[in-house]
């Protein structure tokens, strides 16, 4: 079973994140929200989550696959969190899948992981995307970095996430049930 971690930040952008959990869990990974706080966390509307694990407690357990939400506030809040930045760090350092959809890709940018890479993101924060390619596709996926624009692509980054896990058998047999424009 692959196993997928998404910290969870207050401000996250819900469709981002739930969308994901949801296809993943689909394609039967395990996926674990790691809450940056305790407690329930809440979204940029108003949602409220309640995560799996803390991030402290799920930091040190072996991932697949990282996936970065966005929302303006709750990119701030994950780049401000070196919890974030170590476990991102060390996931792209083994060759792990690091991912990010709309202002999250900052976050990968502030930690030094898409240098000389080509990524997408919301235009709203492509100027703090140093020293990467920025391509305007939905969704790009660069070597291990698989980068998204925003709310309106997460049903595709999802379902690049799991081919990137399962491949393209898995993505046809999970969206037969989904049934999204792919």
């Amino acid at each position: 079973m692959k196993k997928v971690i998404i910290p969870l930040a207050p401000g996250f952008e819900e469709i981002e994140a739930l969308t994901v959990v949801d296809i993943l869990r689909r394609a039967g990974a395990e996926v674990t929200l790691s809450g940056t706080v305790p407690g329930v966390i809440t979204g940029r509307n108003g949602i409220h989550v309640t995560p799996d694990a803390a991030l402290d407690a799920a930091i040190g357990n072996d991932y697949d696959m990282v996936v970065l939400p966005g929302g303006a506030i709750g990119t701030e809040n994950l780049k401000k969190d070196g919890r974030v930045k170590e476990l991102i760090t060390r996931m792209n350092a083994q060759g792990r899948l690091v991912t990010a959809i709309c202002a999250a890709p900052a976050v990968l940018s502030a930690a030094g992981l898409i240098r000389d890479r080509t990524v997408t993101s919301h235009p709203g924060v492509r100027t703090e995307l140093k020293a990467a390619a920025i391509s305007d596709e939905r969704v790009v996926t660069d070597g291990n970095i698989i980068t998204s624009q925003g709310p309106g692509t997460a049903m595709e980054f999802a379902f690049r996430l799991v081919e990137a896990l399962y491949g393209q058998e898995k993505v046809k047999e999970v969206n037969q049930g989904v049934l999204a424009r792919l």
